[in-house]
């Protein structure tokens, strides 16, 4: 007995000792996630399946506010301090710093076979031509909400059931009778982002980019339309002047849709699952076509990517954990749950059961989807351009000073198209 008890004193000592050892050999990966909705908290959900079926990695799911990602990700990329993975927004402002995954998939066919070609190459530094860095999530699309009770409280008819091809005009006289009607100051409201203005300025026949696939703006007849309109609605205090004036930051209008203090809100799918939760049925919200202009009806495409950072000290499992997320049952799910367009091809053939019982959310993603095929090619080139990013901040500077009255529409322009002149420069040196 006393031997017995000696062997099992001598067993136990040992696997104290192998213990931080087993427990050194855990690879913890850290993913840097933002979220309009509840994507990080679905991403912990999958990824806890992941790490049940690879008992040696585990993600810690850093869940941030998308100024963190959008203001001091590349701050801390520089610096030497990238998280292992990330859900970012600009695909081409950290070309250089991304894990090629290509060499350290299982199968990169996946990746490179089931996502449009111009999104993955937004990835690429200048020369890299075959590099797999990551892959978009989701597909967002750029349309109006529009506060569906407010209409029928105010007995008028909604422009899109009236007609074919309702203008900017026929929806801005129906919001203001709506507006009026119902006692609210604003008809509009829309962020303060150079991406959500994009659509409305395409519909009334912006062309962003020259031949060689510059932005050429400075004398858009179509940017400028969009732009007086919503000057005019500041001036006459039908639109939130607060959301674009005294910052260049992203400033989001959705409060005031959600609050019930503006009829129409210009925004994005993203805000569906959010609608859902703060809107609940209080009010009937319905997502509209995109008004028609001289260029038509056209939202933007957009979306947020996974990708992995070369700095990691765990490349294989990076590559492992991406390519999870990228099997077609798992970025199904995902899609399902956020409520989410997929823009990933294998997926879309296969359809997704969005998981909501709610028949606004079901409609409204119905009508986004109904977007897709109008997209401009522009429409879609806009947010993988590598400059991008550099037109958003400053058109949100140039343009507001313009509606402050601080500049001209003339030295508003002149001045975005110089900045962006300078950008292309600097970039082609």
């Amino acid at each position: 007995m006393k031997r017995f008890a000696i062997v099992v004193l001598l067993i136990a000592f040992v696997l104290s000792l192998a213990a931080p050892a087993l427990a050194q050999d855990v690879v913890e990966l850290d993913f840097m996630c933002y979220q309009d909705g509840s994507e990080c908290t679905i991403y912990e959900d999958l990824l806890a399946r992941f790490s049940e079926e690879n008992p040696s990695i585990t993600v810690a799911v850093n869940t941030v506010p998308y100024t963190t990602v959008r203001d001091q990700l590349r701050v801390q990329v520089e610096a030497g301090q990238a998280p292992d993975i990330a859900r970012i927004t600009d695909f081409a402002g950290m070309a250089g710093f991304y894990l090629d995954l290509r060499p350290l998939m299982m199968d990169p066919s996946l990746l490179e076979d089931n996502f449009p070609g111009a999104i993955l190459a937004a990835f690429r530094a200048e020369d890299d031509m075959s590099g797999l860095h990551g892959y978009p999530d989701a597909l967002t699309v750029t349309a109006p909400y529009v506060n569906a009770t407010l209409f029928e409280q105010a007995g008028v008819d909604l422009p899109s059931d009236m007609m074919d091809e309702p203008t900017w005009d026929d929806w801005l006289a129906a919001l203001d009778v709506v507006a009026s009607a119902t006692g609210l100051q604003y008809s509009m409201a829309i962020d303060n982002k150079g991406h959500r203005f994009a659509g409305p300025a395409m519909s009334l026949g912006a062309t962003f980019f020259d031949e060689d696939g510059n932005f050429d703006l400075e004398d858009d007849e179509g940017y400028r339309a969009f732009a007086v309109i919503l000057k005019d609605l500041m001036d006459a205090g039908k639109t939130p002047a607060e959301t674009w004036l005294g910052t260049s930051q992203y400033t989001g209008a959705q409060d005031y849709f959600i609050n019930v203090e503006t009829v129409m809100y210009f925004s994005g799918s993203w805000q569906i699952g959010r609608f859902a939760a703060d809107i609940g049925d209080a009010f009937d919200w319905i997502v509209a076509p995109n008004p028609y202009g001289p260029g038509g009806s056209t939202g933007v495409a957009g979306g947020a990517a996974i990708v992995g950072y070369a700095q990691t000290e765990h490349p294989e499992e990076v590559a492992m954990v991406i390519e999870y997320l990228m099997q077609p049952e798992v970025y199904q799910e995902f899609s399902a749950r956020a409520l989410f367009i997929p823009a990933h091809q294998a997926v879309i053939e296969m359809g997704v059961d969005f998981q909501t019982d709610n028949p606004a959310v079901a409609a409204a993603l119905t009508g986004f989807a109904n977007e897709v095929p109008k997209f401009h090619e522009q429409a879609v080139a806009l947010n993988a351009h590598p400059q991008a990013f550099a037109y958003y901040d400053a058109s949100n500077t140039r343009l507001a000073q313009y509606f402050a009255g601080e500049l001209t529409l003339d030295e508003a322009m002149a001045r975005l198209q110089e900045q962006l002149d300078e950008g292309a420069a600097n970039m082609a040196g």
